[in-house]
């Protein structure tokens, strides 16, 4: 038991590839491969975020609705209000770490639990993107109410943060990598990294000890929505639409890469390294049940049976 909780993840990784290796002509594949990156590189950043939330012992539920915001900033800002790349990225950064500010003040200040304030808050993104676009999609030369078309386009420094190449390699999926590796590096190696995880073991001794831990907290769900909205505007410049409720399906695979990675090498707490291996996990899975055509709602209860036996696992090792 104590070997598949450590190592079961990559075990499981090597296992899939392998079996979809030998079942399909086109899997195991230079360009199949690259798809699967540039998918996981959105999913992956989804996950940081949430990851960042339970490392305080928080949760966010509104990291999906976080990235449709995104989305539609993005592409707001590039289509109906031609603005240049900057606008473009700041525009929707903010408003990520808004939502962030917006969670922190619901579950720090007026006491809410977290599932529900990140519910909650949800449902107001949803609602504040569907009121905006009136229910429909972003994207060049498209109409307006008042007549005519939209005045701009998604520029090409945009579109390639999604859909670009450095060195044969897809541009998200280095900045995926670098962030990664950046998170991990600074949770695992600074001083203020390991307070957060002094935040999340036990409040009330942090707090006895003088860490600020509701400024922590704050920080951990403001760094939940930077990343959230970062996965937006990847999304955004890799699909070249700003599409309402884009990011509702992230949600799921951000959460169960999340928890995923809590048993990767033994760790048993939130970590980044485990929620990359997690996310690879889901996105080869996904990746070989799609061309094996298996409809999008069988692989949602594969989805979700893989994030029961990832949190029973934990469970059992942990008691």
């Amino acid at each position: 038991m104590k070997f598949l909780y450590k190592y079961g993840t990559i075990l499981a990784i090597v296992i899939v590839i392998a079996f979809f290796s030998f079942s399909l002509d086109s899997f195991f594949t230079y360009a199949n491969f690259s798809d699967i990156l540039r998918s996981i590189s959105i999913v992956t950043l989804v996950a940081i975020g949430i990851t960042f939330s339970l490392i305080v012992d928080g949760f966010d539920l509104s990291v999906g609705s976080t990235v449709s915001l995104a989305t539609i900033a993005s592409a707001s800002a590039l289509v109906l209000h031609r603005q240049e790349l900057f606008v473009a990225l700041a525009v929707p950064l903010l408003l990520g770490a808004l939502v962030g500010l917006l969670n922190a003040f619901l579950i720090i200040r007026l006491r809410l639990p977290d599932l529900l304030a990140t519910l909650a808050v949800m449902y107001i993104i949803n609602g504040v993107q569907l009121t905006y676009t009136k229910g429909f999609s972003i994207y060049n030369d498209m109409p307006l109410p008042e007549g005519g078309v939209a005045p701009g386009k998604f520029i090409p420094s945009f579109l390639f943060i999604g859909q670009g190449e450095l060195f044969g390699v897809p541009f998200s999926v280095l900045l995926m990598l670098l962030l990664v590796v950046c998170a991990h590096l600074f949770l695992t190696y600074t001083k203020t990294g390991r307070l957060f995880y002094m935040t999340g073991e036990n409040r009330e001794a942090a707090h006895l000890t003088g860490i600020p831990v509701n400024r922590y907290r704050t920080y951990a769900y403001m760094i939940s929505g930077l990343f959230a909205a970062l996965g937006g505007i990847v999304l955004a410049s890799r699909i070249g639409t700003g599409q309402v409720s884009a990011g509702a399906s992230l949600l799921m695979d951000g959460v169960a890469a999340a928890f995923i990675g809590f048993s990767v090498f033994g760790a048993g707490k939130p970590n980044v390294i485990g929620t990359l291996l997690g996310s690879i996990f889901i996105g080869v899975l996904l990746n070989g049940l799609t061309m094996m055509n298996v409809p999008y709602y069988a692989q949602d209860i594969i989805k979700g049976a893989l994030l029961i036996f990832a949190l029973a696992l934990s469970h059992i090792v942990k008691k």
